[in-house]
């Protein structure tokens, strides 16, 4: 499966790019094989293999999301740089 040289312009275009002569038709060579390699797959025969959307299972690593006794208002601003009140203080953006 070939793309043309239209089509790539097409997609520099939709992503803002802009490419010279050279970049161009390296880039329409480059994508040609790509989609070559890619249309490979549709020879194979899966009808036996059931649709995925990953190989692998997956697995939760986070810890149980439970509840914990918050921070005292002293321990949360203890290492601030400069605190106004019970808020931290921090210098003004542009």
């Amino acid at each position: 499966m070939a793309i043309t040289r239209d089509q790539v312009l097409h997609v520099a275009k939709l992503a803002r790019l802009d490419l010279g002569e050279e970049e161009l038709e390296r880039l329409t060579a480059e994508l040609s094989e790509i989609l070559d390699a890619v249309s490979k797959v549709a020879e194979l025969d899966l009808a036996d293999v059931p649709p995925t959307s990953h190989p692998l299972d997956l697995v939760n690593v986070w810890a149980e999301d439970e509840p914990h006794r918050s921070l005292a208002l002293g321990e949360a601003l203890a290492n601030a740089p400069a605190r106004e009140g019970d808020l931290f203080r921090v210098p003004p953006t542009a």
